[in-house]
């Protein structure tokens, strides 16, 4: 008796707290408004979509988690407090393309960094797989240990230095994200 009320008092707790986190939701793709990361509670800044070519194809649908939600990029990105990305896909997209699009946004928002981190950006996208409609890539920075890469929920391994998580933030942050509604989104504006 007393192990049937202790269930049933679980189960209506994780039915009720399902139901108020239920966070944010964006082109089908859905993200609690907290994370568990490294021992603390990291909270969603924003969502941002990926969208590819003249005609707007969309690809995936990034959250952005930080300890101090903020609309100010320069901030997040200057930030030694941890943080994660995560990348929902939309549509499939081929490891050889992922490799291009980090190649061109390393290239467009750390140009002055890539002979310092040129050999770590090749093993980060050797970390990389094709990735399937509904899947995710989550890169979860912690200071001092650098991103640890996440391809659907297994840790692939993790790329080293604080100086690497800013050039890798800095694709979605910086002067030349993707496209700019990506970026606006991810700092708290609207996911379209």
């Amino acid at each position: 008796m007393k192990r049937d009320l202790v269930c049933l008092l679980a189960g209506l707790i994780t039915a009720l707290g399902v139901g108020v986190a239920h966070g944010k939701e964006c082109k089908g793709a859905s993200f609690p408004e907290q994370v568990q990361s490294e021992g603390g509670s990291l909270k969603l800044n924003g969502l941002g979509l990926r969208q590819a070519t003249m005609l707007r194809v969309n690809v995936y649908v990034a959250a952005l988690y930080v300890a101090q939600t903020s609309a100010d990029s320069d901030a997040i990105l200057k930030s030694n407090a941890p943080k994660q990305l995560i990348l929902h896909f939309v549509r499939d997209v081929g490891r050889a393309d992922l490799g291009k699009g980090w190649d061109e946004g390393f290239e467009s928002n750390a140009k002055s960094q890539l002979p310092a981190l040129k050999e770590r950006i090749e093993a980060f996208k050797g970390l990389m797989a094709d990735m399937k409609t509904g899947q995710r890539l989550r890169f979860v920075y912690k200071s001092g240990a650098g991103v640890s890469v996440d391809v659907n929920g297994t840790i692939k391994g993790t790329v080293a230095g604080d100086d690497f998580a800013r050039a890798l933030f800095s694709i979605w942050l910086g002067s030349s994200p993707p496209n700019p509604g990506l970026k606006a989104g991810l700092l708290g504006g609207e996911c379209s």
